[in-house]
Order: structure tokens, then sequence, then C-alpha cells
């Protein structure tokens, strides 16, 4: 008879595989367009030869050979490849494919957590017996999104999902790399730390002061003597660092915060065009609450001058909300705690964080909202008019007015000293 150890260390507690698409936009409009199929394809804003305004939002191989990469300023990305074939973002044909692809996952497990509409986790460690080993169920569904999409996905398959996600990147496009279980300490040692979970820019600075290069550097430190460091962000890395994550995989996908942004076609200082885009921006954001039935406590503007500099300002209150008037009044009020500028806005956003439930939220109301019934049903039937024939088709001008009048004069007082 085997020994139960033995077995124990032979067998993982658990199967994960990541899967993550392989420059996803991209590559579906070169699906979708054989033409661009080997040439640079950069989806995103319109360049406008140089001069738009936005980022990328992603990049086929062949862009990124010339260094064009996601989140960029969509002019930088023009001017390292003016032959380049830019294309505007189509969300809903991406959603399209996305659900698809998530439904050959649910083929396999219906344990998958969404990290976006390209990247997943599965946990298959009870789906092997009728599916065969985690290798096969790997090599299945990268066979299938090819085959029925046309689209290439990169899998990582491990003991636990830092792994997975890790072995899911090295071998892009198209890899497929399994660390089998004992050995995740030895696989992650050699690897920079920029592969290591949460060691952002100021963290990896942190640990190259202590000499860490790679993650087994990292590995080689007590708990202790990183938290020392980095606070107690230490011992999470040096747990990764070992190869270890008792992260499970969820299939509920938990929503942290629902946000909206907007870069302006010419940089402004209108006082009239910045409050009429927190307008738009608290419409969208509220709108995307009520469709998901939360409420929100928190609200972050974020500010983007002509220079690129970037300030964000965040209020809580209670009780939480998801009206519009709430948000646009709420981020006025931020944008007072602005410092004074003399440089132009390129961008605005607001995010909201800290959702809870609608049906679970507070009951507790303003002092001074009267007939907060009444503000319920007045959105009810916005959204039903804006659902059925689209969000330009009729809007609130009483809450555009709401503050204007004396922020406007303070605003522009500030801006003139």
């Amino acid at each position: 008879m085997e020994n139960p150890s033995t077995s124990t260390l032979m067998m993982p507690s658990r199967w994960i595989i990541h899967i993550d698409m392989d420059a996803f936009y991209a590559a579906i409009e070169q699906h979708d367009n054989p033409e661009y199929r080997r040439k640079p394809v950069i989806v995103g804003a319109d360049p406008q030869k140089g001069t738009g305004r936005g980022v990328v939002s992603a990049a086929s191989y062949e862009a990124r050979t010339y260094g064009i990469h996601s989140a960029m300023p969509i002019q930088h990305a023009f001017r390292r490849c003016p032959q380049g074939i830019f294309l505007p973002v189509r969300i809903s044909r991406y959603q399209e494919s996305s659900d698809r692809i998530f439904s050959i996952f649910q083929r396999y497990t219906n344990l998958v957590e969404s990290l976006s509409l390209d990247e997943a986790f599965l946990d298959v460690t009870g789906s092997v017996r009728l599916h065969g080993s985690a290798q096969k169920i790997g090599q299945k569904i990268q066979q299938e999104i090819y085959s029925e999409e046309g689209l290439t996905a990169s899998v990582g398959i491990a003991s636990n999902k830092f792994v997975a996600k890790v072995a899911s990147a090295l071998k892009k496009p198209h890899g497929f790399v399994i660390v089998p279980p004992g050995t995740e300490k030895t696989f992650l040692k050699n690897l920079p730390i920029k592969r290591l979970w949460g060691a952002g820019p100021k963290t990896a600075m942190q640990l190259r002061q202590l000499g860490c290069s790679t993650i087994g550097d990292v590995a080689k430190y007590s708990p202790r003597a990183l938290m020392k460091k980095i606070g107690t962000h230490g011992r999470h890395l040096q747990e990764h660092a070992q190869g270890i994550d008792g992260h499970a995989v969820s299939s509920e996908e938990l929503t942290k915060s629902m946000g909206a942004e907007m870069t302006f076609d010419k940089d402004t200082r209108d006082i009239m065009v910045i409050h009429a885009t927190l307008l738009q921006l608290s419409e969208q954001v509220a709108r995307r609450l009520r469709g998901a039935g939360m409420k929100s406590q928190t609200l972050t503007l974020k500010f983007r001058d002509e220079s690129f500099q970037t300030i964000t300002r965040t209020s809580s209150t209670t009780p939480t909300t998801d009206q519009s008037s709430n948000l646009y009044q709420r981020s006025l009020t931020l944008l007072e705690r602005i410092p004074h500028t003399e440089k132009k806005i390129r961008l605005l956003g607001l995010t909201a964080s800290r959702l809870s439930s609608a049906k679970k939220s507070e009951s507790q109301l303003s002092l001074f909202a009267p007939h907060p019934e009444k503000a319920q049903q007045l959105t009810s039937v916005l959204d039903t008019i804006q659902e059925k024939f689209g969000t330009d088709m009729i809007s609130r001008a009483s809450i555009l007015t709401t503050k204007t009048n004396r922020l406007s004069g303070q605003w522009q007082k500030n801006q003139k000293r």
C-alpha cells in the first residue's frame, strides 16, 4: 500500500488553471479582418495623426515590437508606429466573444473566477475524474477556444492561483506551462521580482535595496525581516516567493468599485464644460450602480491637468447612494478641494467605491432630502427612457445648476489668483 504521506505530497490539494487571452481586443480585430493579420494593430482612441487624446486599450504582438502597450497615450503610440492600424474599441464585440469563451470554461468546472473579459482562474480539482488530468483539461480549453473563436490563449497550471498566473505569462502567446506540485519554489526562484504579485515599483525598489533581484532572493528573507522593511505586506510577498498562496477561486464576482472618466478633446478651463462633464460622469456611474443593484458610500474624483499631473480627492458619506444628483453634488465639493493651478484640465474621472447591495444598504435618510421616493421614481423613469432610446435622449438640467453659481464663481476666482 502506498504511504499516505507520499500520496499527499504527490497529489496537490488543488488544481488551478489560469487562462489569459493573447492581445484579446487586437486579436479579435485581426480575426475579423484577415488583412490585418501579421500587422501592427492598435485598439484605442483616435490618434488623429499624433494629436489625439486618450490611450491604447490593446496592441497586437506586432505592435508591441515598437514598444507599444496598453495604457500608453495614443499620440505616443502613433509616433512610434505611424504605419500601424489604429482601430476604435468595439466593446460589445469583445464582450460577445468573452461570453462564449467563458461558456467553454463552464464545460469543465463551475468554479470560474473572472478577472476581466479575457482572463480567469478555474479550479478543476473536482473535474479531473470526469475530464481527465488538469493538463488535459487545459489543453482541451486552449484547443476549443482556438477552434471556436479563432483566438489563442495562454495557459498556466499549478496548485495555487499565484503560481498559475505567473506560469501563464511565461511563454505568451499561445503558451502552456505546468508547474508540478512541490516544485513551486524552484519554478519561481530565478524569475525577476516584477513577476511577484504585489511588488509594484515602490515595493520593488525597497526589495532591491535589500539586495533582491529575483523571487528566490525574496524567499530567503524571513517574513519578519520583510515586514520590518516594507510593512505587513511583506508577509504576503514572502509567502508568494515561497510559492504559497491559499486564496481560493471564487466564482462570485465581487465588484469593488465602479467608475467612468473622460479625456477632453481639447484641454479646458471652462467651468461650465467641467461641470457638465462631472454631471455626465455622475449619470454614468449612478446608472452602473443601479444596474448592478449596488449603492456607494465613497466617491473619488480624478483630476489630470495638461502636464499629465494627476490628483485625486475622496470623500465618504452616509447613507449610501445610487443617485446621480448626490454623486454630482459631491463631485463639485471634491472639485473645490483641488489645489489652485493655472494649467488646463485634460481628464476628469469619478469612481464610486465601498459598494453594498441596494437591498441591504442603510435606510437612514438625510434630514434635508425631502421626498426621496420621488427622486427614486424619477430615476427609474430616466433609466427606462435612456435604456430604450439612448442616454442622449433625456437628462436632468436641474442638477447641472445645483451649486454651479456658487462654485463657478469661487473656482474661477481661484484660477485668476
